[in-house]
Formats: structure tokens, C-alpha cells, sequence
């Protein structure tokens, strides 16, 4: 009888259970200690660079035309912001948060950038060469005073006590945004040349994807370096139509890999230099949309770090870690604005789901990308011919990138309990308000070029369109606010949002994790309870004592406190230990 009972129970069917839940990711073949072979390395580094190019190209070709700037202020520009953010990515590598993130250049500065370019003062300058210098300058004064509000609130820690108050759950909509609110980026750039976009959106899946699976190489070959690959295919298809005279009308002018002058406008040789249009000058009105236009920037950065962090295998950063690169961005707006940039500085997003892409989320990465930004921003002409890849090719990798991005605040999920009322509420709440609210002032932006505050203060009117045109900005604050104003339902219902999960990554002066021997004797005596416990319902239910050396979370949490511990630890009060590289 009892023999028939266990053939019964053998033969019924494995329950299904849930996904284990993982600090870090696993996967990535290069942590953010474990750089690749120097061939290897320097041809991601490469491929960082040549996307990092999209938005510094972009921001100086929307801004310089209208300043009054020709082809030749527009390639110097470009190639300075391309020297600024090859020494911010060093440093913010080696003093910052020590992450594999790029920093470019920032979007959120557009609105208070344009309110100042178009102001009257400067639109009555008849000469065009001295109207740009003028309001280079004005630009220049505003980014210097802005650096100086990142650097306090950074250095200081006040973005530090910021993050201390966010939970898993309200962290899901600030990494979300920070990769879909660049929507805008992605296929409306492709349709700006649907021949050119669609070709390299399709290359990419397929190279990435779907060629591995046919070609059978040692190495991922493919899906690495998918990105070098199909542009240069799209691009010598590009210039191909290019040369036949395919691009004539000046509509088709993105589709052009000659970019309207950008290669004949740049000097063979040139050292960009502080003050290069002369000093700056200081506007105390247009200084404080500049400040939120910062906040904002310091809100998508934040984003980034925490996908770049978890591309590159490391555990949850630290508050005292991004509050220190909120700072260190200060300083990259400072060269910012000393140098001429047109722009602050914020961590860019798509470099950062270039690391899903290619699996290396490898801070030597980052630092040799930065090595050839700064290269090439003295050779003018060879930075130009990369600078001229049609931005609709951009707008392609740009669509898998930011993708990329937003995945990882979907990944939060996993800390939180979705089957809790409470969670939903602030979940849904946030992401609905986070896309209806900015998609209403972006379009009533663009239809009237103003937002839809209207006083006599344009400065209060730039600041309210900064903070509600950004869709990171608005669901972090929602789903912070509900997050930490909604009761709770229970005891036990604060761990509903996962904050339980950080709480020892938020700690301010001692280590992160207990050395491995405690851990292991605490597993130890884990394991001598759960034996015992298992012992006496083996005796009254006739169960079997299961072997905790091979238990798959044991091995899990082991694992991760080794690779935390052995890892090298950032500096700071509350390091962050990253692990070694992946076997």
C-alpha cells in the first residue's frame, strides 16, 4: 500500500514555481571589474564612442543654426562637446561612481538653451558670427552658476538622503522612463529616413539575434559587435544612394552621410579651450530654469546608473555612490559651461543598454571610449566623417538601446509584490501620469513653442515646462510621494514595495555585506534549523531531509556575498562591491 502511495507521488508533476529573485544579473560576461582582452576592449570601446555620437551631433546641430553659428561653429562645437564628454566619461569612471556609464550631453537643457537663444537682445544682432559668440557667452555664464548646484547637492549628500527614500517600487518608474522617455528618439528619427532606419533596425535583430544561432563561433562575435557591423553595412548603403544623387531635395537631407556641410566645416586640427568665444556673462533670470533643467538631468542620470549597474553585474548602488557621481555631473557641467558645449551633462542612456547588448558591462569599456572621444575631438576632419552617420541610423540602435534601459526598471518588479492593491495603485498611478502629463506639455510645446503656463516670468515658465516635459521627473515624483504617503494595510505590508531588499545598500558608515565566514556560519546554522525542522516532519509525515548543500538559493545568496566580497569596493561611505567576471 505504501509502495503504490510513493509510485503515486512520484509520478505527479512537478509544481511550477516562481523565478528566483537576483540582486545581481546573471549572464553578463564582463562585470565592472573584469575588463575584456585589449583587442576586444578596444573595439567596444569603439563602438560606445560611435554611439555616443548620436545626441552630441544632434544637440549642436538643433541649437548652433539658430544661434546665428554656420557650418564651421557648428563642427567646432560639436568637437568640443566631444572632447567635454571624453574627459567627464574618465573621470566619472575613475572618481564618479565608478560605473560603465558615457557622459554626454543633456536634453533636459534644451527649453531654458532655447528660451535664451531666441530672447530679443540677441535677435537684433545683425552680424550672425558676433549673435552667436553673444549668446555662447550668456549660455556659458548659466551652465558655470548651474555646475555649481549639482556639485552642492552632490558632494553634500542631499541627493543621497533623496534615494535613501526610494524603494524598488518607486524606483520602477524612474529607470522605465529614463529608457521610454526618449521615445521621441527612436522611430521618429528613422522616419526621418524610412530607407535608410528600417534596413538598420532589421540588421541589428538579426545580426544580434538571430545570426548566433546559425553561425556557431567561440566567441560571441556577433551579437557583440552587432552594432559596428550593420552600421557599417546601412552606412555604405547610405552613401552608395548618397553619391548616386538619390538625396538631391533638401527634405532627404538625413538621409545624406555627408550632413550638410559637417565634413568640409571641421578643421583638419583643433584643441578646443576654455573660453574659446570669450568670457561668459551672468543672467540671473535664466539661471534658474537652468538649475531645474540640472535637477532633471541629475533624475535621468540617476536612471542610468541603476541600469548600468545591473548590466555590469554589480549589486544595488549605494545612495552615497550616485549622490557622488550627482556630483561629479556638476563638475562635467562646469567644463561644460568653461569650455562652450551648448549643454550640461548627464549620463547617457543608451550607452548604457549597449551593455545588455553586448554583455560587457566592463568599466575599461567606458574608459577607452573615452580615449577615442577625446582623440578624435582634435582631428576634426576624421571626427567629422564619423559624426556624419545619418542620425536615422542612430534612431535604429537607439529603439533596441533604450529598450534595453527600460527592461531594467521592469526587473524591479521582481522585488515587489504585484498581487498587493497598494503596489498596483502606486504602479499604475505613476506610469499613467509619467506618459499622459509630459506627452500633454511636449505637444502643447511644440504646437505654440511656449508650455502651457503662461506668466510674465519666462523663467518661471521654462522651469514649469523643464519639470513637466520629462517623463522621468514626473513618475518619480509620483510614485515617491504615493509610495511614501499611502498607509499600509499591515504589519507586514512594508515589504509589499521591496525596500526590504535595500535595506543593507543603504546603510551610511559600514560595509555593505558581513565577510564571508559570518555569512557561511549564519547558513550553517540556517541549515542545522531547517535540518531539524525537516527531521521531525520526516518522522510524522514520512518525508525525506532534503540536502541543503545543493539548495539553489543557498548556492544563490553563497555566490553573491563571494563575488561581493572578493569584488573591489567603491569608494565612498557605503561602497559598492562588484563582482568578478563570470565564468
Amino acid at each position: 500500500m505504501s509502495a503504490s502511495g510513493n509510485n503515486a507521488g512520484a509520478n505527479q508533476p512537478e509544481e511550477p514555481q516562481p523565478h528566483p529573485v537576483l540582486e545581481q544579473l546573471t549572464g553578463v560576461q564582463y562585470c565592472v571589474n573584469s575588463p575584456p582582452p585589449f583587442l576586444e576592449t578596444l573595439i567596444l570601446g569603439f563602438q560606445h564612442y560611435v554611439l555616443s555620437l548620436g545626441s552630441i551631433v544632434l544637440i549642436p546641430s538643433m541649437t548652433v543654426p539658430q544661434m546665428g553659428g554656420s557650418d564651421k561653429e557648428k563642427a567646432k562645437v560639436i568637437q568640443t562637446l566631444l572632447f567635454v564628454s571624453g574627459v567627464n566619461t574618465l573621470f566619472h569612471s575613475l572618481f564618479g561612481t565608478r560605473l560603465p556609464v558615457v557622459i554626454g550631453g543633456s536634453y533636459a537643457f534644451l527649453i531654458p538653451v532655447t528660451t535664451i537663444l531666441r530672447s530679443r537682445r540677441y535677435q537684433m544682432i545683425q552680424q550672425p558670427e558676433e549673435r552667436f559668440a553673444q549668446t555662447m557667452r550668456e549660455i556659458q555664464g548659466t551652465l558655470i552658476v548651474t555646475s555649481c548646484f549639482q556639485m552642492i547637492i552632490g558632494f553634500i549628500g542631499l541627493w543621497r538622503n533623496i534615494i535613501r527614500l526610494f524603494s524598488p517600487l518607486s524606483m520602477i518608474p524612474l529607470v522605465l522612463f529614463t529608457g521610454l522617455g526618449f521615445y521621441h528618439l527612436g522611430f521618429p528619427l528613422i522616419a526621418q529616413c524610412v530607407e535608410v532606419g528600417i534596413p538598420e533596425l532589421l540588421f541589428m535583430i538579426f545580426i544580434s539575434q538571430y545570426l548566433p544561432r546559425f553561425i556557431k563561433l567561440k566567441r560571441p562575435i556577433c551579437d557583440r559587435f552587432s552594432v559596428l557591423f550593420s552600421v557599417s553595412i546601412v552606412w555604405i548603403y547610405a552613401g552608395i544612394l548618397t553619391w548616386s544623387g538619390a538625396y538631391h531635395k533638401p527634405s532627404k537631407d538625413s538621409c545624406r552621410t555627408d550632413r550638410s556641410g559637417l565634413i568640409t566645416g571641421a578643421p583638419w586640427i583643433y584643441v578646443p579651450f576654455p573660453f574659446q568665444w570669450g568670457p561668459p556673462t551672468f543672467r540671473a533670470r535664466e539661471i534658474f530654469a537652468t538649475v531645474m533643467a540640472s535637477f532633471v538631468a541629475s533624475a535621468e542620470s540617476t536612471g542610468v546608473y541603476l541600469a548600468a549597474a545591473r548590466y555590469g553585474s554589480a549589486t544595488p548602488v549605494p545612495p552615497s555612490v550616485i549622490s557622488r557621481g550627482i556630483g561629479w555631473l556638476g563638475i562635467g557641467t562646469l567644463l561644460n559651461g568653461l569650455f562652450g558645449s551648448v549643454t550640461g551633462s548627464a549620463a547617457t542612456a543608451e550607452n548604457a543598454g549597449l551593455l545588455a547588448l553586448t554583455k560587457a558591462g566592463s568599466r575599461r569599456v567606458v574608459q577607452i571610449s573615452a580615449a577615442f572621444m577625446i582623440f578624435f575631438s582634435f582631428l576634426g576632419k576624421f571626427g567629422a566623417i564619423f559624426a556624419a552617420i545619418p542620425l536615422p541610423i542612430m534612431g535604429a540602435i537607439y529603439c533596441i538601446c533604450f529598450g534595453y534601459v527600460a527592461s531594467v526598471g521592469l526587473g524591479f518588479l521582481q522585488f515587489c509584490n504585484l498581487n498587493n492593491f497598494r503596489t498596483k495603485l502606486v504602479l499604475g498611478f505613476s506610469l499613467f501620469i509619467g506618459l499622459s502629463l509630459p506627452q500633454y506639455f511636449r505637444e502643447y510645446h511644440l504646437h505654440s513653442m511656449t508650455g502651457p503656463v503662461h506668466t510674465h516670468a519666462t523663467w518661471f515658465n521654462d522651469i514649469i515646462c523643464v519639470i513637466f516635459m520629462s517623463h522621468v521627473t514626473v513618475a518619480a515624483i509620483v510614485a515617491l510621494v504615493l509610495d511614501c504617503s499611502l498607509p499600509h494595510g499591515s504589519d507586514g505590508a512594508h515589504k509589499d514595495n521591496g525596500a526590504y531588499w535595500w535595506e543593507r545598500f543603504m546603510v551610511y558608515n559600514k560595509d555593505l555585506h558581513e565577510p564571508i565566514a559570518t555569512i557561511q556560519s549564519h547558513i550553517e546554522e540556517d541549515n542545522v534549523a531547517y535540518s531539524d525542522i525537516h527531521t521531525s516532519m520526516e518522522h510524522s509525515q514520512g518525508l525525506s531531509t532534503p540536502n541543503f548543500e545543493g539548495d539553489s538559493t543557498t548556492k544563490k545568496h553563497l555566490g553573491f556575498f563571494k563575488s561581493s566580497a572578493e569584488g573591489k569596493k567603491v569608494s565612498g561611505k557605503s561602497g559598492s562591491f562588484i563582482g568578478k567576471k563570470r565564468q
